[in-house]
């Protein structure tokens, strides 16, 4: 299946995944990166009508249970916050090891935070 087309229940998709270890270094060599308290943000240019993410927890933040939390955690607020990503960007998140232990709303609020200092999110009332 093509990423540019995919379809979720009658609402276009706006994320696919960054799954292969090149694409990751593609992005940490050439992107650009921002930081805060919580995660650690790489973006880069893609040239196509949709974003693509990768997370990354390392095993210092902890065991495989708190890695697998803290990634549905940021896979979640990324989720529920889609539509106002600008479209063409491939996006790594690198959770710290300050985000353990936090809940949705502080990995959301890093998530939106991080975005908005990189420049990728729609204006308000682009947003509907």
């Amino acid at each position: 299946m093509w990423p540019f087309l995919l379809l979720k229940q009658g609402n276009m998709k706006y994320f696919d995944k960054i799954r292969k270890n090149n694409e990751f270094r593609v992005v940490y060599e050439n992107g650009k990166s921002r930081a805060n308290k919580y995660l650690v943000m790489y973006i880069l240019e893609n040239n196509m009508q949709i974003n693509r993410i990768g997370i990354s927890v390392s095993k210092k933040v902890g065991n495989s249970i708190v890695r697998h939390r803290l990634t549905r955690i940021i896979r979640e607020s990324i989720r529920l916050n889609e539509e106002k990503f600008n479209l063409g960007y491939d996006i790594i998140i690198v959770a710290r090891n300050n985000l353990k232990g936090k809940g949705y709303l502080d990995a959301q609020s890093a998530v939106l935070h991080l975005s908005k200092i990189h420049g990728i999110l729609k204006r308000e009332n682009d947003c509907d």
